[in-house]
């Protein structure tokens, strides 16, 4: 639903941005790569340390480069199989390290078990989300829908652990994380159904 609603705003504001750095002869995949150093440093770096608020900030810059990357593909007209792969495979590492980032300061100076629990169940929740998707697709199957696809996981964690490092209390980000969770183990199910009722189909193979 995010990426329905903003994607249209978010390329018209990345284009002449995209334009300058094909023409200063960045890469897509230049792009992608420095996105996703940007966003793990800021994760493993920042949340450790218990900078919510900055360590966010710092991710945010980094996470545009997600949709920029895209931008500079299609303009030069080589978007191809290699870039959505490389795209792909460095969004889990981002989303693996903000997840991880924020458990391991909770599992420390946050103190508070409970949400570096919920934080990891995120993690694995989301990398199930993906698979469940890739998998379905390589088996010739769609399974494109969820009520908790990447790009709602990631702004839904970003906002709560800036919030929390503003001073919001550390119950929000647990609520946050826990209905994160479970949001995510709903898409996993409804994904496994609507493969099911494929495989099942009459014309199915």
């Amino acid at each position: 639903m995010l990426n329905k609603y903003a994607r249209t705003f978010f390329t018209t504001l990345l284009t002449p941005p995209a334009k300058l750095l094909l023409k200063w002869g960045v890469t897509p995949d230049a792009v992608t790569i420095t996105g996703t150093l940007g966003v793990t440093f800021g994760a493993l770096v920042f949340y450790p340390l218990g900078e919510l608020f900055w360590g966010t900030l710092f991710i945010t810059l980094f996470v545009f480069s997600d949709l920029l990357d895209g931008i500079m593909a299609r303009i030069r007209g080589k978007s191809g199989r290699w870039g959505s792969f490389l795209d792909s495979t460095l969004d889990r590492v981002a989303d693996g390290a903000v997840f991880a980032g924020v458990a391991l300061w909770f599992f420390t100076g946050g103190n508070s078990t409970a949400v570096a629990v919920a934080a990891l169940l995120c993690l694995v929740l989301g990398m199930l989300v993906s698979y469940a998707r890739a998998k379905a697709e390589s088996l010739g199957f769609t399974a494109d829908i969820g009520i908790a696809e990447r790009a709602e996981r990631l702004v839904a964690v970003l906002v709560a652990t800036g919030l929390t490092g503003l001073g919001l209390p550390v119950g929000f980000l647990l609520t946050v994380l826990v209905l994160l969770a479970l949001a995510s183990l709903v898409t996993v199910f409804q994904r496994v159904a609507t493969v099911r009722r494929q495989a099942l189909a009459p014309n199915s193979a």
